[in-house]
């Protein structure tokens, strides 16, 4: 049972989050990285307001992210990733949780009206935002990817659509367990501009064709016979799920499949816990998004004109899986 210093705690989560932000904001990890500032030696390089930086440094370092020796901030062991400049940096994670922090804070308005009207899209997303949202995704994902590769059967495939794959970190994944296998990734065009440099580095690019589009707009590429939904679903309704399954449908080869990777609630809705607040912030972030159960999934992807739809994998780190055929 919960005591009320649990629920306080809880309470106070948001403090520590607000500190990782600001200090993400304003790229203290990068600066400490390249250079052990004193707190006035930041604030003159960043242009703080000495006081307020000394403050955010030393919260930092009661937090675990950051050392001092006389005078001196440094980044603490295992604080490296949040530098910009770490290979495997998870910064840009943090930009975008900043990012949609926003429209956490008017979620007792979106609870009382049932949509967030002050919503940004994803897809309205430039610059620098939407370069952090592409960036957090492969951050984040890499290591999932992996494992999601490892433990479905890729060998009856030979050609995989990847529907909305950012920079190709799943595309990746897939590519490097099944060597046979090409792929063609569609995103918008920017997007494809990123994933273009991530696939020449990691020598995938002569086994990807890129394409530009936009699924809610747009028919997609034909002729493959595996198609993958990594963490899509969740943005849509019912409805603009069903319409992006039937896009899928018609681009499939016959017998081709689609797989799609997501949070799969239990019926009561609760289970996952990371689904239960994952549908949370669907609600906040998106027009009609949620997390579903398989039945609902079942049912949608039924209606598109799938068949033989299976749970192939379970976990609570949306790292379920879900399979439809086409009828050959």
């Amino acid at each position: 049972m919960l005591s009320p210093r649990d629920i306080l705690e809880d309470a106070w989560c948001y403090m520590k989050s607000r500190v990782l932000f600001t200090a993400a904001e304003l790229d203290v990890f990068t600066r400490l990285e390249a250079c052990h500032y004193t707190a006035a030696e930041l604030a003159r390089e960043a242009s703080l307001d000495e006081r307020g930086a000394t403050r955010l440094l030393d919260c930092l370092i009661a937090m675990g992210l950051l050392s001092k020796e006389q005078g001196r901030y440094r980044l603490a062991p295992g604080s490296e990733p949040l530098s910009r400049k770490h290979p495997q940096t998870i910064l840009p994670m943090i930009l975008h949780l900043n990012h949609i922090w926003k429209n956490w804070s008017l979620l007792t308005e979106t609870v009382k009206q049932g949509k967030n009207e002050a919503l940004r899209k994803i897809g309205d997303w430039g610059g620098e935002v939407q370069e952090a949202f592409i960036g957090a995704m492969h951050a984040i994902g890499q290591e999932l990817a992996a494992e999601i590769a490892q433990a479905y059967d890729l060998s009856p495939y030979r050609k995989l659509l990847d529907i909305g794959g950012a920079s190709g970190t799943y595309t990746m994944a897939f590519l490097r367990q099944n060597p046979a296998m090409r792929a063609v990734l569609f995103d918008f065009a920017p997007v494809l501009a990123m994933a273009k440099t991530r696939l020449e580095s990691e020598g995938f690019l002569d086994r990807v064709e890129l394409a530009a589009g936009d699924f809610y707009q747009d028919e997609l590429p034909a002729g493959c016979d595996l198609a993958l939904l990594s963490a899509i679903i969740h943005q849509n309704s019912p409805a603009q799920n069903v319409a992006l399954y039937k896009k899928i449908h018609r681009a499939l080869t016959p017998g081709g499949v689609v797989l799609i990777r997501d949070h799969i609630m239990d019926e009561s809705r609760t289970q996952p816990p990371a689904g239960a607040m994952f549908a949370l912030n669907m609600l906040v972030n998106t027009e009609g998004g949620d997390t579903y159960t398989f039945a609902e999934v079942q049912e949608t992807l039924e209606a598109a004109g799938f068949r033989e739809v299976k749970l192939v994998r379970q976990g609570d780190r949306m790292d379920c899986l879900v399979e439809g055929r086409k009828p050959v």
